[in-house]
This record gives C-alpha cells, sequence and structure tokens, in this order.
C-alpha cells in the first residue's frame, strides 16, 4: 500500500504501547475493517467483543501483519507496523522487516498450532533458537520455567497428541512468552475447548494480565471480560459500536447493538457456568435505558486500493 496521509509522527513518550487510526481493510470488495480506532497502554488488558464476522479477528491480525491494511495505520511500541513512512507516503516494508517487527508480539490461535513431531518442550524452545539465536541452553531452562508457569511443568517430554485441548493451549501461551513479547494477541483461544477445559487456559491469562502483560483479547468469554479486562470494545459491522469499562460495556451499554449481542450470549453464558463455575452474563444486571444506536461517518474510511488478501475468518 502507498497512501499518502496528514497523520502526525507517533511520539513514543508517554504514547500507548499500540495506537491504531482509521484503519480500514476489504476482501474482495467486502469492507470488514470501515476505520477502527484504539489505543491500548501498556500493561492493559482490552477485551475486543462483537458477533461473528464483526472484524475482530481480522483486526488483530493486522496488528501483527498477518492481513496488510488497506487504510489508516497501526503503531506497536513507537514502530508503524508494516510500512515505513516518507514525508507522509507509506511504503511496505520488507517481509524480512516486517517478520522482525513480529518478534515482540506474541499470539495464540483458536488452533493450537503445535509441531506435532516435536516435544512440548521442543515447541517452546523452537522459535528462541530458530529466530532470536537463543542458545539451546537457555532456551531450554526458560523453556522449563514457561511451562511450570502454565502449569505443565511435568509434560516436557509429552508429544501434543498426548495432551488435551487445554493443556495444548498453554504450551501455545509457553511459545508465545518464550520470545519475551512486548504484546500478547489472543484469537478467541478457548472457543475450540470443551468447556471443562476453558477455566485452565483463562486462569493462565488471568495471571499473565496480573503480570502486567499488555493483552488485546478476542474473546466470547463473558466473566473473563468483566473480571479481568480494562477496556471491553464491541464492534459489530466493521466498526466500534461501544468501548469503556467492563462494568459500563456490559452491566450498563448505551448502544441498542450491546444490549442485542449481550441478550444472545445469555444462553450461551448460563451453559458455560453451569459447566465449568464461571461469572455468567445472566449474572450480571443489565441497564435497558438507553436505547441510543451508533452513528458511523462513512467518510471516515480510506479506501486506496490496498491488496485483496485470500478471505479470513472476520470474527
Amino acid at each position: 500500500m502507498t497512501t499518502t496521509a496528514s497523520t502526525p509522527a507517533y511520539d513514543k513518550s508517554g504514547e500507548p504501547l499500540v495506537r491504531a487510526v482509521n484503519v480500514t481493510k476489504a476482501f474482495h470488495g467486502n469492507q470488514v475493517l470501515k476505520g477502527i480506532d484504539l489505543s491500548v497502554n501498556r500493561g492493559q488488558v482490552v477485551v475486543l467483543l462483537g458477533p461473528s464476522g464483526s472484524g475482530k479477528t481480522t483486526f488483530l491480525r493486522c496488528i501483527n501483519q498477518l492481513e496488510t491494511i488497506d487504510g489508516g495505520r497501526i503503531w506497536v511500541d513507537g514502530d508503524l507496523m508494516g510500512y515505513v513512512d516518507k514525508g507522509g507516503t507509506l511504503h511496505r516494508l520488507t517481509d524480512k522487516a516486517i517478520a522482525a517487527q513480529r518478534r515482540d508480539i506474541g499470539m495464540c490461535f483458536q488452533r493450537f498450532n503445535l509441531f506435532p513431531h516435536k516435544t512440548v518442550l521442543q515447541n517452546v524452545m523452537e522459535a528462541p533458537t530458530q529466530v532470536k539465536g537463543v542458545s539451546k541452553d537457555q532456551a531450554r531452562s526458560r523453556g522449563l520455567e514457561l511451562l511450570e508457569r502454565v502449569g505443565l511443568k511435568d509434560k516436557p517430554a509429552a508429544y501434543p497428541a498426548q495432551l488435551s485441548g487445554g493443556q495444548q493451549q498453554r504450551v501455545a501461551i509457553a511459545r508465545a512468552l518464550a520470545m519475551d513479547p512486548k504484546l500478547m494477541l489472543f484469537d478467541e483461544p478457548t472457543s475450540a475447548l470443551d468447556p471443562e477445559l476453558v477455566g485452565e487456559v483463562l486462569a493462565v491469562m488471568k495471571e499473565l494480565a496480573q503480570s502486567g502483560m499488555t493483552m488485546i483479547v478476542v474473546t466470547h468469554e463473558m466473566g473473563f471480560a468483566r473480571e479481568v479486562a480494562d477496556e471491553v470494545v464491541f464492534m459489530d459491522g466493521g466498526v466500534v459500536v461501544e468501548q469503556g469499562p467492563p462494568d459500563e460495556v456490559i452491566v450498563n451499554p448505551k448502544q441498542q447493538r450491546t444490549k442485542n449481542f449481550l441478550r444472545r450470549m445469555r444462553q450461551e453464558e448460563e451453559q458455560l457456568a453451569a459447566a465449568t463455575g464461571h461469572l455468567a452474563l445472566a449474572d450480571i444486571p443489565l441497564d435497558d435505558t438507553t436505547d441510543d444506536d451508533v452513528t458511523v461517518d462513512p467518510t471516515r474510511a480510506i479506501d486506496d486500493g490496498g491488496p485483496d488478501g485470500a478471505v479470513p475468518p472476520t470474527s
């Protein structure tokens, strides 16, 4: 993408760790992101909520450049992701430079993507040794520490097929942490798990949040969002409909689209709570006093003819 804009240069001092300005993305004419603005402070936990197809996953993938943006800009720790700004014009970085930017961002997907032919410890050691050039002894020591942190200190020699889904996801988290990321991205990390396994993964994520890790989490786990998130962002139709503290967005939403989504989630949350003992959305009062909806300014979207890609999940 090459575009000219008047967006000011990023001032790293005192700025958020993540800053997205007017981010747009389309797949084959389908506008998935329609001008997303979001800031995430250092040490903050931001949860993205919304129905399937709202653009949450696409936005997450744009942050670490698994998807290229069509318009707008994203900075992570002062680095303009995927591009270099030359006099207000953006030029795409080389694949090698983009890969270097990704080293500081950990990501956990819905599926665990572990190497099936490698042990748990080998999976955790792989990226530090191959990407960062860390010695095997150092990577092994760090890997064992991380496995203990995620509650798998007795599984270093196990293979992924010998683990439950929850255990595999915890290995994936340890693998991401092995790169010492500044930012962790979670794309519905519990959606592929049986209900009884969800709690063990959420417990690890809560510990990460308490340790000060900056996190952006796409999830439908309302109890986790209310308990752990500093900020909740509700997306629908490629726009941010509502955002604020959990007690405002989840307990007292102002926009009708947010209220409708939360109502639809009630039954699922009740079932999950019965299975796992987590806080259900039905346990949270929902104020229906305001029915105002969001107004989207279509002039905020940028379409500069960026490249189309294969259509990914847009949830």
